[in-house]
C-alpha cells in the first residue's frame, strides 16, 4: 500500500513538473490543444476510413504535417515564457541563484541562437520553396505556405529568448514576463 501511496506521489509531482493544474490554464491554451485534438481527430478518421472502407480523406498526412508544424512553432515562444520547455537541471540543483541565472542566460542565448538560424532558414526556404513552385503531392497546396507559417512562431521565440537573458543577466525574475 505504501508503494502505491508513493508512486501516486510521484505521478502527481511529475505530472504537475510537466503540466500545471488546470485552474492555471488559459482560454487560449485550451483552444490551442483543441485544435491538435481536431487534427488528431481527422487523421484518426481518416486511418480508421482507410481501413475500414478503403475512403481515406485525400490530403490527411499533409494537412496533419501543416498543423502540426503550425501549432508547434507558435507554442514554442508561449512555452519560453511560461518556463514550460523542457530543462535538464540535474548538475545545476546545487548551485546558488546567481550562478543559475547566468547558466540560464546562457541557455536562453543559445535559444535565441538555435531560433534565430531556423527563422532565417526556414524563411530562406519558403522563398526559395516559393520559386521553385513545389506543391503537396495530393493536394496540390504549395509547400511554401508552411515555412511561412513557421518562420514568425521561431522568430517570435528568438526575441522571448533574448529579453529572458537579459531579464537573467540583469537579476530580473522572469516570471515577470507571465503576467
Amino acid at each position: 500500500e505504501q508503494n502505491v501511496q508513493a508512486s501516486i506521489a510521484t505521478l502527481t509531482t511529475a505530472d504537475l513538473l510537466i503540466q500545471p493544474p488546470l485552474g492555471k490554464l488559459s482560454s487560449s491554451d485550451f483552444e490551442k490543444a483543441t485544435e491538435l485534438v481536431k487534427i488528431g481527430h481527422d487523421h484518426a478518421r481518416s486511418v480508421a476510413g482507410r481501413a475500414g472502407f478503403s475512403k481515406p480523406i485525400q490530403g490527411d498526412v499533409e494537412l496533419t504535417q501543416l498543423g502540426v508544424a503550425l501549432c508547434i512553432s507558435l507554442c514554442l515562444p508561449w512555452c519560453q515564457v511560461h518556463g514550460a520547455n523542457i530543462i535538464v537541471d540535474f548538475f545545476t540543483q546545487k548551485v546558488g541563484p546567481r550562478k543559475q541565472a547566468v547558466l540560464d542566460g546562457i541557455g536562453a542565448i543559445a535559444l535565441a541562437a538555435m531560433t534565430a538560424l531556423l527563422a532565417w532558414r526556414t524563411a530562406v526556404g519558403a522563398v526559395s520553396i516559393h520559386e521553385a513552385g513545389e506543391t503537396s503531392v495530393i493536394l496540390g497546396l504549395p509547400m511554401w505556405w508552411t515555412y511561412v507559417m513557421l518562420a514568425p512562431g521561431l522568430a517570435l521565440t528568438c526575441l522571448v529568448a533574448l529579453v529572458q537573458a537579459g531579464m537573467y543577466f540583469g537579476g530580473r525574475d522572469v516570471k515577470e514576463m507571465q503576467a
